[in-house]
């Protein structure tokens, strides 16, 4: 439920997490989401995030309702309407700094859970490691406060509804920032290479992604049933990547609803690490990196360890996962062992 009462609410205690970010972001957290409805299994879980990640927050199975928070460039909202007495928790999963801290402690929850910062001395949490994976790092927050959190617990039960494009290759070309977008012309490469081995290929991307979309359809020369531009609701969505043959895409949202629904991934990354926000390590997702320095992950130029990925890598990567084996072959398989 967005906004409003509802879930455990009435007179039970309420536990208010902070993670107003994107998908991506949510769905690393999801670990994180579910120790604390174990911790706290009498309580309200209220998720201050994007109003839009809703279901996505739903199927997690931990959040109760979803208090509509965010703000541009992925900052920390100004306020939240909150109503009502103080949580009697507070977890800052947004970030480590004083505008997240001091954001929940005006609200005068009993507990606060969140990072130490030297700004926020009365914030009495663990250390903050930078290079720490974005799954880990929420899961230690936890477990520095003694409340048992596994990294692993990633799965989304199976979507209701049924896929737009089953057993087809999604390719997703857009990211959050141009930093994090491999070239249109590489995907389109490609796309021909899958399509000539009797692959279905579908082109994915957000609300603001439409021209993107549009231009790997062109040089793809994919048929509009096969073009799922302008940001796709959740439900259909989540429905296409569940039922996928695989999932192509930058370091961005999708590339982590794939890990949630156990569909094979080949993840393309640059200017950030996969030590830091890749896939578990398993033998269905394959991330592709070329070490170097880190650069700008909100930066407005691709990349360049982005750019020295190849369409060659990125079908061999696809290969090794046997989607380049034939149709028939693949429609035969059966589902994805249990597994992050």
């Amino acid at each position: 439920m967005v906004g409003g009462g509802g879930g455990r609410g009435g007179g039970a205690p309420r536990v208010l997490v902070l993670r107003a970010l994107g998908l991506g972001d949510l769905l690393a957290g999801v670990p994180a989401l579910r120790a604390l409805r174990r911790a706290y299994p009498g309580h309200e879980l209220v998720l201050a995030a994007p109003a839009e990640l809703a279901p996505v927050a739903a199927a997690t199975g931990a959040v109760d309702r979803v208090l509509p928070a965010a703000a541009p460039g992925r900052a920390v909202p100004r306020s939240l309407d909150w109503t009502g007495p103080p949580p009697d928790v507070a977890v800052d999963l947004h970030g480590n700094g004083p505008p997240s801290h001091r954001l929940l402690s005006r609200l005068g929850p009993r507990r606060l859970l969140a990072f130490a910062h030297p700004e926020t001395p009365e914030v009495d949490g663990p250390p903050w490691y930078a290079e720490e994976h974005e799954r880990e790092r929420w899961c230690r927050l936890l477990r520095a406060y003694g409340i048992d959190a596994d990294p692993t617990d990633l799965r989304l039960p199976r979507p209701p509804g049924t896929s737009p494009a089953p057993g087809a290759v999604v390719l997703h070309p857009g990211a959050g920032a141009p930093s994090r977008c491999w070239p249109v012309e590489r995907y389109a490469v490609v796309a021909g290479a899958l399509r000539a081995r009797g692959r279905r290929v579908v082109v994915t991307g957000g609300a603001d992604e439409a021209d993107l979309v549009a231009r790997l359809a062109k040089r793809a020369d994919l048929p509009d049933t096969d073009v799922f531009g302008g940001g796709l609701p959740y439900d259909r969505l989540s429905a296409l990547v569940a039922g996928a043959r695989a999932v192509v895409s930058g370091d961005t949202g999708i590339a982590h609803l794939a890990v949630a629904h156990a569909t094979p991934s080949v993840t393309l990354f640059g200017p950030v690490p996969p030590s830091r926000w890749g896939p578990p390590s398993h033998p269905r997702h394959r991330a592709l990196w070329h070490p170097g320095p880190d650069g700008d992950p909100h930066g407005h130029r691709t990349d360049p360890a982005l750019l020295r990925i190849t369409p060659d890598a990125v079908l061999d990567a696809l290969d090794a996962l046997g989607v380049l084996d034939s149709p028939d072959t693949q429609e035969a398989q059966a589902a994805p062992e249990e597994g992050p």
